[in-house]
């Protein structure tokens, strides 16, 4: 199986991991569509992208979401990799602002099923969709239990929309620490002792967990599975 001549959208495709994997797969002879929420982050990402193209979508907006797959069309693969990093996302059960936390949800967990809902009327049938969860929701840290519960949901709505969704293969990366631009902004102690633990003592670049998403692209054997790229962080 091979990428070329296959049309891929990657939401999120911006910035990031995202953009990691739209890079790769324009190198591996995709036709690529990046979408995001920040209109100059799209013109900035396809400055970048030789040769694709772009779209503003707001996941929150349903109509939005289902106006971008009309005019898009037929493709491929699809991969999700937005996500909505501020408010509770890593704050502590008694200080949890509840009206905050539901609003998270609306990228993470009703967005992205938005995009699932109406994507998959125009996905190829031998095509695949992947998602994006999280270290946390196997390992999870004291004073981030939004983040925990974010990932387990989406890594069981991968399982289910793999049943749901037969043949389209539907599967899910489980990224440790990689080190996007919103990451290397923490302090660099604190980046420091999450890694030292690892087997492989140092966060991913966002190309290296970008291969995970082409795996599963390409690995028409592979569905309802979650793919953990952490450094061996489960095994410690």
């Amino acid at each position: 199986m091979s990428l070329e001549g296959k049309r891929v959208v990657v939401i999120g495709g911006t910035s990031g991991i995202g953009f990691a994997v739209a890079e790769l797969v324009r190198l591996q002879g995709a036709a690529v569509v990046v979408a995001s929420s920040n209109a100059a982050k799209v013109k900035a990402a396809l400055e970048r992208l030789p040769g694709a193209t772009g779209s503003t979508v707001d996941l929150r907006d349903e109509a939005g979401v289902a106006g971008f797959f009309d005019e898009l069309g037929a493709f491929d693969h699809l991969a999700i990799t937005a996500g909505d990093w501020g408010g509770p996302m890593f704050v502590s059960s008694r200080d949890l602002d509840l009206a905050q936390a539901r609003q998270l949800l609306d990228v993470r967990f009703w967005g992205v099923l938005a995009v699932v809902k109406h994507g998959c009327r125009t996905i190829a049938q031998d095509g695949s969709i992947t998602l994006t969860s999280g270290m946390l929701a196997h390992r999870p840290r004291k004073g981030a239990p939004m983040a925990t519960a974010f990932g387990g949901a989406i890594e069981h709505l991968a399982r289910g929309l793999a049943v749901d969704l037969m043949p389209v293969r539907v599967n899910a990366v489980c990224p440790g620490l990689v080190l996007t631009e919103h990451v290397k902004q923490m302090p660099s102690a604190m980046l420091q002792s999450m890694v030292e633990p690892l087997p492989v003592p140092r966060g991913a670049t966002p190309q290296e967990a970008a291969k995970a998403y082409v795996y599963l692209m390409l690995n028409g054997y592979a569905t309802g599975q979650i793919l953990p790229v952490d450094g061996g962080g489960l095994v410690v």
